[in-house]
């Protein structure tokens, strides 16, 4: 499986033309009727020269590969524009409100949500509301700013540079006249679209709701009379935040680079998006051409996308070399670049199926934020599938100094999966949940419950896949130096 194919549809044409240097060799052989066969088509030639008739066909390949890389390129940010959709026009939260997720219903839609701890979020769009204030309590909490291709901004709560005892925050977009003002702490953006967010860590839902009441935010131009922040609630209305398939990518792609700087690393792919019709300050009405080039680059755009994150082929991914457990998040840290390039393939592995990064969630140091394992296959290298019923056993003591929690999630959504049973998960914090004398755990997944075995048990669906994150918040040393190991998934028959 980790030798699988890759899906590009990138042709290696590389001809030595005859009459361009010494080199008259031929990289790609044509047949005697003067034809190049490549794996994707046959392309007629005329002499060295490409025939007047293959020019329209090798056009659609440059145009289908330009369009496919940059469905790949934009995923985290079509992520976050969808979220901030859903934000503004299912939830009608105002740029003073918060979003919060507590119970399961409220949490099907957002992609690998947890199960566990409460979410509270908004977005801002800097260029309709000008600077952002953000006064934050002192609390357990965890969370952070960032862009919409998910670079962490500033992290707040407990890993922040406050410590957890809470500070006001004056976020500046691009372009402001504003200067530094006394009693805040300035955040000074190259962004205008920026999304805030934190985990309630407390498990005592009253303290996290006595913080809630005690965070504000409100645009800076109503400082002097700052309006009410609101807790908000879906209240039965769905997330649906993870990217739209076919032409609707597109489309919420085209709105959200709008107002939206353009980074010095992204030009090459806004060029590339000029092909297609997207493109920034004109609106989105591509040609009959260009809609079948943008539909198909769609699907195997996310076909690529999907290989890239189920079967991934980064090097150092796993955490144990005799097991299947991942690390979820490939990428070194938040600004998403390694020494020598910028992690494309890396983040768009997580992107595809989660949202949010900050350097918290690929804690390094004992104790401290958090550690996330992703298992994609059982113990042979085939796919989760729910129809079929599996065991974990989880070896005493998971290394967390807050809690552990095992999550399973829907492939064809990425999200929590949606059961009869009404659970997705089981964790240090699920209650009645059995512990073997040795301080072992057994968990089961299947369509039915073995006998007895009910507490520790997800239900999963037939006919649908699944893959799971396994979760350590504050993970401790015995993960970081591999003495703490955890079996695979084990189909039981």
């Amino acid at each position: 499986m980790r030798n699988i194919l890759s899906l590009s549809v990138v042709a290696l044409l590389t001809i030595s033309l005859a009459g361009c240097g010494e080199n008259k060799e031929k990289t790609v052989s044509t047949d005697d009727k003067n034809i190049i066969k490549t794996s994707v088509g046959d392309f007629k030639m005329n002499g060295e020269m490409p025939a007047k008739e293959s020019l329209e066909k090798i056009y659609r390949q440059l145009d289908l590969q330009q369009a496919t890389q940059a469905y790949f390129w934009a995923l985290p940010f079509v992520s976050y524009a969808q979220y901030q959709y859903v934000t503004a026009n299912t939830f009608k939260a105002t740029p003073s409100d918060l979003v919060m997720f507590l119970s399961l219903e409220d949490r099907y839609g957002i992609l690998t949500a947890n199960a566990t701890t409460p979410y509270i979020y908004t977005f801002w769009d800097m260029v309709k509301t000008g600077p952002i204030v953000i006064d934050m309590p002192a609390g357990h909490v965890a969370g952070g700013l960032t862009d919409l291709w998910q670079r962490n901004i500033i992290s707040v709560g407990e890993l922040s540079p406050d410590k957890g005892l809470g500070a006001k925050y004056l976020v500046i977009p691009p372009g402001s006249d504003i200067k530094a003002k006394s009693g805040y702490n300035i955040i000074n953006t190259d962004v205008t679209n920026v999304f805030f967010g934190i985990r309630l860590l407390d498990p005592d839902i009253n303290k996290g709701m006595e913080l809630l009441r005690k965070l504000k935010v409100y645009p800076y131009s109503q400082a002097a009379n700052p309006p009410e922040t609101r807790i908000l609630r879906p209240e039965g209305k769905r997330a649906n935040a993870w990217q739209p398939s076919g032409m609707a990518y597109w489309e919420r792609l085209h709105a959200a680079i709008q107002d939206e700087t353009v980074a010095e690393r992204d030009r090459f792919y806004y060029a590339m998006l000029r092909n297609a019709g997207i493109e920034k300050g004109k609106p989105f009405a591509p040609t009959e051409y260009q809609k079948s080039i943008l539909e198909e680059a769609a699907i195997l755009g996310e076909l690529m996308a999907k290989a890239n994150s189920f079967d991934r082929r980064f090097e150092g991914i796993k955490q144990w070399p005799d097991r299947k457990w991942e690390h979820a998040i490939a990428m070194h840290n938040s600004a998403q670049r390694a020494e020598n390039y910028d992690e494309l393939n890396e983040r768009a592995a997580w992107f595809y199926e989660a949202i949010t990064f900050s350097d918290a969630m690929i804690s390094k140091t004992p104790g401290q934020g958090q550690a996330y394992l992703g298992s994609y296959t059982d113990v042979s290298g085939a796919w989760l599938d729910g129809g079929k019923n599996y065991t974990l056993h989880v070896a005493a003591n998971p290394p967390a100094a807050n809690f552990w929690s095992f999550t399973v999630y829907d492939c064809t959504t990425r999200c929590l999966i949606e059961n009869d049973q009404k659970r997705t998960d089981l964790s240090a914090r699920t209650e009645g949940l059995v512990k073997n004398a040795d301080g072992s755990y057994d968990l089961y997944f299947g369509p039915k419950a073995p006998a007895g075995k009910d507490s520790n048990w997800v239900q999963t669906l037939p006919r649908k896949h699944w893959f799971a994150y396994f979760r350590l918040y504050g993970p401790t040393e015995p993960y970081f130096d591999k003495s703490w190991k955890m079996d695979d998934i084990t189909e039981t028959k």
